[in-house]
């Protein structure tokens, strides 16, 4: 399955992707979906399942059946859109809440065996060399967390760039 998450205006997303199929899980920032609230909740009172029943208590299991994940950002301040963020912080159901040691460096475990690809496709007009620097490196560390091995990070002006440029498959 093929997991898009976005922060694009409807006619954006759909000259992007005018034929998604239904093995394409579409998630976008502009429906309503919840902010965590550090319950950790999908850790210890329903593993793997979020305790704020809006549709989106499944992100875990959603990015388990994924084979790529597609994000696109509008890139603040080098991270991820408000919304964007908000979707993936509600994917934290997809790790366990035990560590361990990659690098000398602290990381949970995974809750789940599946590995995916991920493309990430920030846009924003006049983006520093240190907004794309830091953007690159936050992608890199959700590679790390997420034990994904292939990715790729791209960066655009604007949202119809991507289009013109016919970068995503």
């Amino acid at each position: 399955m093929n997991v898009i998450i976005h922060d694009l205006e409807t006619e954006t997303f759909q000259e992007l992707f005018p034929n998604t199929n239904s093995d394409t899980h579409v998630i976008s920032a502009d429906e309503k979906l919840h902010h965590c609230i550090g319950c950790f909740g999908c850790w210890i009172k329903s593993p793997g399942s979020c305790v704020i029943k809006d549709g989106y208590q499944n992100m875990g299991e959603i990015l388990s059946k994924a084979n790529k994940l597609t994000i696109i950002s509008q890139c603040c301040f080098g991270g991820y859109s408000p919304s964007v963020k908000n979707i993936l912080d509600r994917s934290i159901s997809y790790l366990l809440p035990f560590f361990r040691l990659i690098d000398k460096e602290t990381h949970h475990k995974q809750r789940y065996k599946n590995t995916f690809s991920l493309s990430v496709y920030f846009y924003g007009k006049e983006l520093s060399q240190k907004e794309m620097s830091t953007a690159q490196k936050l992608v890199q560390a959700n590679c790390r967390n997420f034990d994904i091995n292939d990715y790729k990070t791209a960066f655009f002006q604007s949202p119809s760039e991507i289009c013109k440029k016919g970068e995503i498959q």
